[in-house]
């Protein structure tokens, strides 16, 4: 399980990030770009699950490069990782916190930085994390 908490420290670990509000929500920026920010459920979204349910605890959404990274992503199938009506031909899964695991959380935030990022420090941070290793 991943807390909020920890999503804040995974962001600020990454170069560049600034902490902001966007509609009410703590929003991660890089570049002033949002790559990663709260995203509790409307009343509408609430509405669009109908019978269904709606995933428990706090919600996350992350930029992805391009929709078709997003339909790879949700592919993929990884617990945690999905998305509703409201994010239909918009870059970014929604993540669920209680559900996903710290790995694939910290490289759901990665490809959010990456995509939202500078190119020359999406750069230098790839390269900085290469040499580290």
């Amino acid at each position: 399980m991943v807390t909020l908490d920890d999503v804040a420290r995974m962001a600020a670990a990454l170069p560049e990030v600034e902490v902001g509000t966007r509609y009410g929500n703590r929003t991660w920026l890089v570049a002033g770009k949002g790559f990663a920010w709260e995203r509790p459920f409307s009343k509408a979204d609430r509405k669009r699950f109908g019978d269904d349910e709606p995933p428990d605890g706090p919600i996350v959404a992350v930029r992805t490069e391009d929709l078709d990274e997003k339909a790879a992503i949700l592919a993929e199938g990884r617990r945690g990782l999905f998305t509703i009506p409201h994010f239909d031909g918009y870059p970014a899964v929604l993540v669920q916190l209680d559900a996903v695991t710290r790995r694939v959380m910290e490289e759901t935030i990665l490809d959010g930085w990456l995509a939202c990022a500078p190119p020359a420090l999406a750069v230098a941070h790839v390269e900085r994390t290469r040499r580290t290793r």
